[in-house]
């Protein structure tokens, strides 16, 4: 969550589909049937064999979502699994636990509900967020202790 955990997780979900030879647009393209055994770890498999990241992206102002949804593998995550506000927490910790983030983590919580119910042996989450700022922090924070 927040700006550092999306441009980071961008960057993990360009990594790991380079290593599943997954293209941008989702499709497998690898040389390797090993790239394709543990596939659905980290995502779904959509219809025409797309693979989808099992990825939830939130943040309380819109603009690194856009940047994430701009870049090489933007096209890839489910539309709905962006969450994000217009506000902003302003590097600010309370704002992020209490306030902004507060009127966004039900959201948060039903689209990860939501990708957690589809799987057949949920095994955890990964999360990506920073200690500093104020989404990420105050809630980052918030997101766990839920």
């Amino acid at each position: 969550g927040g700006q550092c955990g999306n441009q980071i997780g961008a960057k993990f979900w360009e990594v790991i589909s380079d290593e599943h030879g997954i293209d941008p647009t989702g499709s497998y393209h690898g040389d390797s049937d090993l790239q394709l055994e543990r596939i659905n770890v980290y995502y779904n498999e959509a219809t025409g064999g797309r693979y989808v990241p099992r990825a939830v992206l939130m943040d309380l102002e819109p603009g690194t979502m856009d940047s994430v949804r701009a870049g090489p593998f933007g096209q890839l995550f489910r539309p709905d699994n962006f969450v994000f506000g217009q506000t902003g927490a302003g590097n600010n910790w309370a704002k992020g636990h209490y306030t902004e983030g507060a009127e966004l983590i039900d959201s948060v919580l039903d689209v990860a509900r939501k990708e957690a119910e589809g799987c057949d042996c949920l095994q955890g989450f990964q999360i990506t967020h920073s200690l500093g700022g104020g989404t990420g922090s105050g809630m980052g924070t918030l997101l766990i202790s839920k």
